[in-house]
């Protein structure tokens, strides 16, 4: 190779290196600018979480906090949240988070829903002197009672359950410990509310079906329509239930009410009042028209709410079992059977839902042979109840995350 030739060669070599080696500065610039872009998005973005954690920490200790922040210095940065409520009536709220960093943005948007009682496969207040819970009983959801839990032979809960007082075993707790395969907790105080009946009664003037100054109102549920009376001889009247009652809640003030039929859609009925009034009677099934058992796309969810007791009524469409889908809620009283130490041997409670009660009733007597009047207990938990509850149902006075969006 002559010398030209050569030289041409070192220079071309030269270049190349000149070109690649100013190709890897210019990466590994576009690198360091790519990490410090990245570290001031990622810190935006951590603001923007840091202030959905301490907004949604707000709420938790005053559930009725919406100040948010304002321009508050954070990590370097700045961050503003705001809380809205954006249904009044069901208490929904949205927090907005923004977090700012050197001239990156990010936004976090959380919407909280009020936790409700129906989420419980059972809970109460007071348990009863000498109620046991036995190895024949298992619960399926999340339990709680305010009151001891009685436990004998190793009865079953599949949910979290929890007590604010402690476990008291029949035996010992060899012979009588709790399957808990959800966990369990004591000392969790969760009372029930004193007026949450009575606060129903705005929403369904509102936007919902409001019945006042009748002593008695029959309900009938008839698929999407409603049939109803307000004497026992009276023939029904009938209306379509989205027209007369958007809101889905239907109120009985000072009123106790008689149910049964078939629900399509989601509905509440509630009655308040005192001196036997604000109770409601089964008279019959009151069952949906979409089983989710069967149709796991079903969206028929129906609440039973009562200042004071809900009884399964003593009747001869009651002897031979009772069908029931609800969320059944009795703040003062409980959930029971009428005259269930003298009616006959009923068959089966087919429950599809939970019970929240202030005290424990009875269903029933047993003796060593069975069942010696009233109803043996079938109950099973609807699971759709631990993300959806039924129009208006009672809530605990908390919330809850239902969705989270960065």
């Amino acid at each position: 190779m002559s010398g030209k030739a050569s030289l041409f060669v070192v220079a071309g070599f030269s270049l190349l290196f000149l070109i690649m080696a100013k190709n890897f500065g210019f990466m590994s610039t576009r690198a360091i600018d790519n990490y410090i872009n990245y570290y001031d998005e990622t810190v935006a973005h951590n603001i923007a979480v840091s202030g959905a954690n301490l907004a949604a920490n707000e709420i938790y200790l005053d559930p009725t906090w919406t100040a948010g922040f304002s321009n508050l210095p954070y990590q370097g940065g700045t961050l503003n949240v705001d809380v809205n409520i954006i249904d009044p009536y069901q208490n929904t709220r949205q927090i907005i988070a923004k977090g700012e960093y050197n001239g990156y943005q990010s936004t976090v948007k959380v919407t909280l829903s009020p936790s409700k009682f129906s989420k419980f496969a059972y809970y109460s207040v007071y348990e009863g002197g000498n109620i046991w819970w036995t190895g024949n009983d298992t619960v399926w959801g999340p339990f709680h009672t305010q009151d001891y839990m009685r436990v004998y032979r190793h009865p079953v809960f599949y949910g979290k359950a929890t007590t604010k007082r402690r476990l008291i075993y029949y035996t010992n707790k060899r012979k009588d410990k709790p399957r808990f395969f959800g966990g369990f907790e004591k000392g969790v105080d969760l009372p029930l509310p004193t007026n949450a009946v009575e606060q129903l009664e705005a929403p369904a003037a509102d936007n919902g079906w409001k019945i006042e100054n009748k002593d008695t109102v029959y309900l009938t549920f008839d698929h999407d329509s409603l049939k109803f009376r307000f004497h026992y001889n009276d023939p029904d009247s009938t209306v379509y239930l989205p027209s007369i009652a958007p809101n889905g809640l239907i109120f009985a003030k000072n009123s106790v009410v008689r149910l049964k039929g078939v629900v399509k859609g989601q509905y509440s009925v509630a009655a308040s009042g005192s001196n036997g009034k604000g109770t409601i009677y089964l008279d019959d099934d009151i069952v949906f028209e979409n089983d989710p058992r069967q149709n796991p796309n079903s969206t028929d969810l129906f609440g039973i709410i009562a200042k004071n007791d809900v009884y399964i009524t003593d009747n001869p469409p009651n002897h031979n079992d009772i069908n029931i889908h609800a969320s059944i809620y009795a703040e003062t009283g409980g959930f029971g059977a009428e005259n269930y130490k003298y009616r006959p041997v009923s068959g089966n409670i087919n429950l599809l839902g939970g019970i929240i009660q202030h005290t424990r009733r009875a269903v029933g007597t047993f003796g060593w042979s069975g069942i010696q009047s009233g109803f043996s207990k079938r109950y099973r938990y609807d699971d759709r109840l631990m993300v959806a509850s039924p129009p208006m149902f009672p809530g605990t006075g908390g919330f809850e995350i239902v969705s989270w969006l960065e």
